[in-house]
């Protein structure tokens, strides 16, 4: 039995595996346990191994990869197109068996633990700022049913709700309104400290040597540079800066047919949130270009002045992603003067 190319449906408690030998022919099938999955691949001969991208894909990549075997990840979109017949485990983990073996085929870079850590710091901040953001929305409309209006921004409401359910002042609210708002500042209070702790453990990380040299990029600090880190990793999985462009959907979408091509707008593809915080930075760089005569900075003008200020930030980011992944793939720091106009 010459098992060359193994399909793996994961589950969260019965995955499923198909194994194919060279001529793609099925030569064993097996529903596996979490608890059976380390040991059924330890006990097999080097081979390779497609997984679909979606929970915990990157943990057993890395830990099947360790028994020698080649794993690669593959979005579930690409799968999709190889299911035949009735959708089951099985036919989903041949479909998986055989989208990995195409030489075309698009394949999800396995996240290090280092990455996963960043990524989970990440995704836990955005959620303590969206919260946060959410409850000072919250008290917003809740003072506005009493006649209240506070200016749009959190600091406001930071510096209005002491002044509103302060004992000693008479505006009008009862006693128990004036309570509520004390606990929802606590609220607040608590969620913004959160959110420094984070901020700061992701500066912490930014020291990292890649880190570092990432942040020499205009317009690149320390949340961004470790954001782009954990997605680029050391550059290996992409072919060039466009490669990593396109995987944050900061290309043009093309839309084809009968040898016209026609570009419409980014395609908004991969992760939105480096995405949005590439175009932010995009953004700061461009207000502080305005009275410089570097070479980014005259292609900055450039493009503003042929293509608008929304665009040219779009492609300042495209520009800026393309730089992070050099950095990252050959070493270096960034060089303002080899910047061509």
């Amino acid at each position: 039995m010459n098992i060359t190319t193994i399909g793996l449906d994961l589950a969260k408690s019965v995955s499923h595996v198909v194994c194919c030998n060279q001529a793609g022919k099925i030569v064993r099938k097996k529903m596996l346990r979490r608890t059976q999955i380390l040991h059924f691949f330890s006990e097999l001969a080097p081979c390779l191994v497609g997984v679909e991208s979606c929970a915990s894909a990157h943990y057993w990549a890395r830990e099947i990869a360790k028994y020698g075997h080649q794993v690669k990840q593959i979005a579930p979109q690409h799968v999709k197109a190889y299911v035949r017949g009735n959708k089951t485990d099985f036919n989903d983990a041949l479909a998986i068996a055989e989208a990995v073996v195409r030489p075309e085929m698009r394949f999800v870079q396995t996240k290090t633990q280092t990455q996963q850590d960043i990524q989970a710091l990440h995704v836990m901040r955005k959620k303590c700022e969206r919260d946060r953001t959410a409850n000072s929305n919250e008290i917003r409309g809740l003072l506005n049913e009493y006649g209240i209006i506070l200016p749009v921004g959190i600091s406001h409401v930071y510096k209005s709700l002491p002044e509103l359910f302060d004992r000693q002042v008479e505006n009008g609210l009862s006693e128990l309104f004036k309570e509520l708002l004390e606990r929802h500042y606590q609220k607040l209070v608590e969620l913004d400290e959160h959110l420094n702790w984070y901020t700061k453990k992701i500066k912490q990380l930014s020291q990292h040597e890649a880190c570092r040299r990432l942040q020499s990029i205009p317009g690149v600090g320390p949340i961004i540079a470790s954001a782009l880190y954990q997605h680029i990793g050391n550059g290996s999985e992409f072919k060039n800066g466009r490669a990593v462009s396109a995987s944050l959907g900061l290309v043009p979408k093309q839309h084809s047919s009968g040898g016209k091509h026609n570009l419409q707008g980014i395609s908004k593809r991969g992760d939105s949130y480096l995405r949005t915080l590439l175009i932010h930075g995009a953004r700061a760089v461009m207000r502080v270009s305005k009275h410089k005569e570097t070479p980014l900075s005259q292609w900055i003008k450039r493009i503003e002045q042929t293509r608008g200020r929304n665009k040219a930030a779009v492609a300042l980011a495209n520009k800026l992603a393309r730089i992070a992944w050099a950095l990252l793939a050959q070493g270096g720091d960034y060089q303002p003067e080899l910047t061509t106009a």
